[in-house]
């Protein structure tokens, strides 16, 4: 495969590459999402984690790596991640797990944890209806959902979203007595 580091995979052309067992295919979503629904044959490796340990990062093995999350959003923001960390095998799936299944590929389901994306829009409507409800009484309450309105707009802006790194820290996100290391190592050993 060898591609160059922008270079996306589409879900056809990765079922080729984990056919021939010729790639290592990391996702980069939440423990929580990764145990609710994932590709066979991929490791977690949470973006958050990736960021804390961005200086730890060099790969004991020559594998290409192809990043996966929910809709290719935060594999591309791993991606520069290991890429200012050296990393030059690396690739996106291109449209995250939902091209994979739309593609009809094979998705091993866990427990029903949301997709990050989903629980951003629920916490982000709850906020902004609470602060309407709100206001009909309070009018400063209204300055809730402005404010929710505010970070919806640099969230998309910036490609960022601090709402969605909040809700990862949540108990129902994060894996039971996850080993750092060892999810790491997942990518970085041969």
């Amino acid at each position: 495969m060898t591609p160059s580091a922008s270079t996306p995979v589409d879900p056809a052309r990765l079922r080729e590459l984990l056919g021939d067992n010729r790639v290592r295919l990391i996702d980069v979503r939440t423990p929580g999402e990764f145990a609710a629904a994932r590709i066979p044959g991929s490791h977690n490796v949470p973006l958050d984690l990736l960021r804390e340990h961005h200086h730890e990062l060099t790969a004991h093995h020559d594998d290409d790596v192809v990043l996966v999350c929910a809709s290719g959003n935060r594999a591309e923001q791993a991606r520069a991640v290991l890429d200012s960390a050296g990393w030059h095998r690396i690739s996106v799936l291109r449209g995250g797990i939902a091209a994979w299944e739309d593609g009809d590929g094979e998705v091993h389901r866990g427990r029903g944890t949301w997709a990050m994306e989903r629980q951003v829009r629920l916490a982000a409507g709850l906020l902004v209806l609470t602060g309407v409800l709100v206001s009909t009484r309070y009018e400063k309450a209204k300055w809730l959902a402005g404010f929710v309105g505010g970070g919806l707009t640099f969230a998309a802006v910036t490609d960022t979203c601090a709402m969605a790194r909040a809700l990862s820290l949540l108990p129902h996100n994060r894996a039971p007595r996850s080993n750092p290391r060892a999810q790491l190592a997942a990518l970085t050993n041969g």
